[in-house]
């Protein structure tokens, strides 16, 4: 088979094509480059540089590389941005999706993959604590819908059409496979706290009076690795499925880190013991969201391998190629 993957040049979707070509999967990168770096993709790989908003560009790309299976990753992901500019990313994420999803159906493609979110879940109230494919999703940010509604369209599709797909919803994803392929944004826990580090200023905790055991609010972090071998395992599984086969998979390892232990595990990693600061809540932030993993294991034989301590030591040789000077004087 030969999988395109949207958004490729990205930093998970850089990830999964370098797992999926170790895995012996052909690949072609589909990708605008307004957040994505050529460089990411593997010699020998085809980059086709273009939106999803482009039928033509899309058409012509799954004809000429004998496209079979899709994994779309190619989207605006920035909560609070999507506050700031709901249309815009409606546009790129449902639309472009529409798009993607027609010229799929229209070339016969049949299985697709789907980046999907926790974000679908918005703030959950679990009985026990872990938050499962059945849990009621009520998005609270313009990001968090157009996620949920890329996957009713994928699902729609899939139904009308036989096309065979996975939602996976990741969770908080942290590290790099390789300094290379490391995260560039500064969006995320990890990387915010590098920055603060760096600049030799205290790490912030968003509010401190959650009901959790230390205070601080609670995810589930998943190692970017494991996330690129949930999709090559999602790939083949779609491959040499029934027509019409619709899967919706949490992406997590169902342990719970607090938002203090992180910030205390990262000072270790770093040798930085900088006391953080605490400041309030942040809007919309729940208070734990850690996901039940025990379906993608039933489904697709997969499971998370790499704990957090891997996930910031990775992400930390990412950050110090990308800033040299903040290992200068590091203990």
């Amino acid at each position: 088979m030969t999988w395109l993957i949207t958004g490729g040049a990205g930093y998970i979707g850089a990830h999964v094509v370098r797992a999926m070509t170790e895995a012996g999967e052909r690949t072609v990168v589909y990708d605008d480059l307004s957040t994505g770096i050529a460089a990411r993709v593997p010699d020998g790989v085809p980059l086709v540089t273009g939106s999803t908003l482009d039928a033509d560009l899309l058409a012509r790309t799954l004809k000429e590389h004998g496209i079979s299976g899709v994994v779309h990753l190619a989207a605006k992901k920035q909560v609070g941005e999507s506050v700031e500019q709901p249309l815009r990313y409606y546009r790129e994420n449902v639309e472009g999706l529409r798009v993607l999803l027609q010229a799929v159906t229209d070339a016969g493609v049949p299985s697709f993959v789907f980046s999907s979110s926790a974000a679908v879940y918005g703030m959950p109230d679990t009985e026990n604590g872990l938050v499962t494919e059945d849990t009621p999703c009520l998005p609270i940010s313009p990001y968090g819908e157009t996620k949920l509604a890329g996957e009713w369209l994928t699902r729609a599709t899939g139904r009308a059409t036989g096309l065979r797909t996975a939602c996976l919803r990741y969770f908080n994803v942290a590290g790099a496979a390789d300094p290379e392929l490391a995260d560039t944004g500064v969006f995320n826990i990890v990387p915010m706290v590098f920055e603060k580090l760096t600049e030799g200023a205290a790490p912030r905790i968003f509010g401190a009076d959650y009901p959790t055991p230390d205070g601080t609010c609670v995810r589930d972090y998943i190692h970017i690795a494991d996330i690129a071998e949930a999709h090559v395992a999602a790939a083949r599984r779609l491959a040499e499925a029934p027509e019409g086969t619709d899967l919706t998979l949490n992406v997590g390892r169902g342990e719970g880190v607090s938002v203090r232990e992180m910030v205390d595990l990262i000072a270790d990693v770093t040798g930085r013991a900088v006391p953080a600061e605490v400041t309030g809540r942040r809007a919309g932030d729940p208070a734990r969201v850690v996901a039940a993993a025990d379906r993608i294991t039933a489904e697709l034989g997969w499971t998370a391998k790499r704990d957090v301590r891997e996930m910031v030591e990775s992400a930390w040789a990412g950050w110090l190629r990308l800033h040299p000077e903040a290992g200068a004087d590091a203990g």
